[in-house]
């Protein structure tokens, strides 16, 4: 009973950890607007590292953006340190001023954002390709815009609620 007690707290503080929230202060007079940044081309240099911390995967992202007023289309290019490629398209659908709704291929249901000063929150579950097949994971993905032309991107990603690693990238307008 109390391997159970000591196990069920640790989920509940590990869900509790610190995460970014909207109604944090802006650090920047910068103001995340989705659409300007990602219309044209944009570059993007990342990695996945896994719960512990460690780098297990190390890209770079070609995004080729379209904002048609109302639709904005990410083609995601991403090219891996180990050689292999894969592709996303993402369509995005300005709901709000500062709301969006998406989807991609291998997302499941709609994705759902919000921007807030100088950052743009995204959530979403996507089943990603992995050399065994797919794995079903949510997204709790964070951007601050830095400056003009450069983003940070953290994401968070959880399976069954339980954090297995993050995603961090650099982009950069062309």
């Amino acid at each position: 009973m109390r391997a159970l007690f000591l196990i069920l707290s640790l989920t509940v503080l590990a869900a509790c950890a610190g995460r970014p929230d909207l109604a944090d202060e802006k650090l920047s007079a910068q103001e995340f607007n989705l659409e300007e940044f990602f219309d044209g081309q944009v570059v993007g240099y990342g990695q996945f590292q896994d719960r512990f911390g460690t780098v297990r995967r190390r890209f770079e992202v070609q995004v080729t953006g379209d904002w048609d007023g109302t639709t904005l289309t990410l083609d995601e290019r991403f090219a891996y340190a180990d050689g292999s490629t894969e592709t996303r398209i993402w369509t995005l659908t300005k709901t709000g001023p500062d709301t969006w709704r998406g989807s991609a291929d291998g997302v499941i249901g709609a994705a759902s954002g919000e921007e807030r000063g100088d950052a743009f929150n995204w959530q979403y579950r996507i089943d990603l390709p992995v050399p065994d097949g797919t794995l079903r994971v949510s997204f709790d993905d964070w951007m601050w815009q830095i400056t003009e032309d450069r983003v940070l991107n953290r994401a968070y990603m959880d399976k069954y609620g339980v954090e297995i690693g993050e995603v961090i990238i650099w982009f950069e307008k062309q």
